[in-house]
């Protein structure tokens, strides 16, 4: 007998990408000429590429049953310690300097991730435990290495990185073209890479095999110890590149305030892409949607002049409403 059609599987793998669209369109009808400008539409993207990147690398813990709630205290140490080591190496060339700043933010990130990794996986640690842990330690330890907001001394090219790029064939209000910058330029690279990885290589299959069944998994000669770590490694090296275009979009990194709440963004951006909190099923694609819905959530509550309090309450409510979703997805 031919199965009729399931509206609540529909909706788990499309529902992100129709309600983006529908997002597109209110923003059109109630904000015409502005919404859509290009110069609006290039700031949403750019100002979510941190997110963005750390929302692909929680998309692999997700997929593999983890979560990360330590990300955006990763960020801050990672930004503090990466300017640092810019404002240093200075006296070496400023172009030098950058390529420093950005190693050690990716290797903090590295580094922090591994050690997560190694207690969730070794240690048999609960993620939720060894990432809250992480989430209080790292900004603690963020926040005693300066004494406040630590500024950037390269007044150019690290800006560059989020405000400058490739020239695109539009104009911006300033008479200049547009760049799509270097920030958005990494994220589709790493979005593109992190698809390929996900679904075309081994490691994309394992994780998603842990997530499912951890237990059949390793009846498969699947090295589920060794796949929980790697995924917790690649979070953590996203959230350092985060921190290091995070930083240049203010040309400063700030330990209270750099990368808070990332966490709490990026699980939102993948569980509205339709992963499945359980483990087992996620998309990078649908999660770099995910994204830019959020992004455009909120950049239409700042066009519509609602208060910004009221974005972590639209936030929840999506959060939600992707949740039951999928629930209802699953009991068909």
């Amino acid at each position: 007998m031919k199965k009729g059609f399931d509206v609540g599987r529909f909706m788990t793998d499309w529902g992100v990408l129709i309600a983006f669209f529908v997002l597109i369109l209110f923003g059109a009808i109630t904000q015409p000429g502005v919404f859509l400008g290009p110069e609006n539409l290039r700031n949403i993207v750019n100002q979510n590429v941190a997110v963005g990147l750390i929302a692909i690398g929680m998309t692999f813990v997700i997929i593999s049953g983890g979560i990360d709630l330590s990300v955006g205290s990763i960020m801050a140490l990672a930004g503090v310690t990466g300017v640092g080591v810019l404002n240093q190496k200075l006296a070496s060339g400023e172009t030098n300097a950058i390529w420093m700043a950005a190693a050690t933010c990716v290797g903090v990130g590295l580094t922090l991730g591994a050690l997560q990794g190694i207690l969730i996986a070794y240690g048999r640690i609960a993620p939720f435990v060894a990432t809250l842990v992480g989430m209080v330690a790292f900004r603690s330890l963020a926040q005693s290495t300066t004494d406040g907001n630590l500024y950037s001394q390269s007044a150019v090219k690290f800006p560059a990185l989020s405000s400058e790029g490739l020239a695109l064939p539009v104009m911006g209000a300033n008479g200049r073209p547009l760049a799509f910058t270097w920030a958005m330029l990494a994220l589709v690279v790493f979005a593109v890479l992190a698809h390929i990885v996900l679904t075309r290589t081994r490691f994309g299959r394992y994780v998603v095999a842990v997530g499912a069944n951890e237990r059949a998994a390793h009846f498969s000669a699947v090295n589920t110890q060794k796949v929980r770590v790697w995924t917790y490694v690649l979070i953590g090296g996203l959230s350092g590149l985060a921190a290091l275009f995070a930083a240049a979009r203010t040309n400063s990194a700030e330990p209270v305030s750099l990368g808070l709440f990332a966490e709490l963004d990026a699980i939102a951006a993948v569980v509205i892409g339709g992963a499945s909190l359980s483990g087992g099923f996620g998309r990078v694609w649908s999660t770099v949607v995910g994204v830019l819905l959020i992004g455009v959530i909120s950049n239409l509550l700042v066009l519509n002049s609602v208060n910004d309090d009221w974005q972590g309450v639209v936030k929840g409510l999506i959060i939600l409403a992707a949740v039951l979703i999928q629930r209802g997805s699953g009991n068909k």
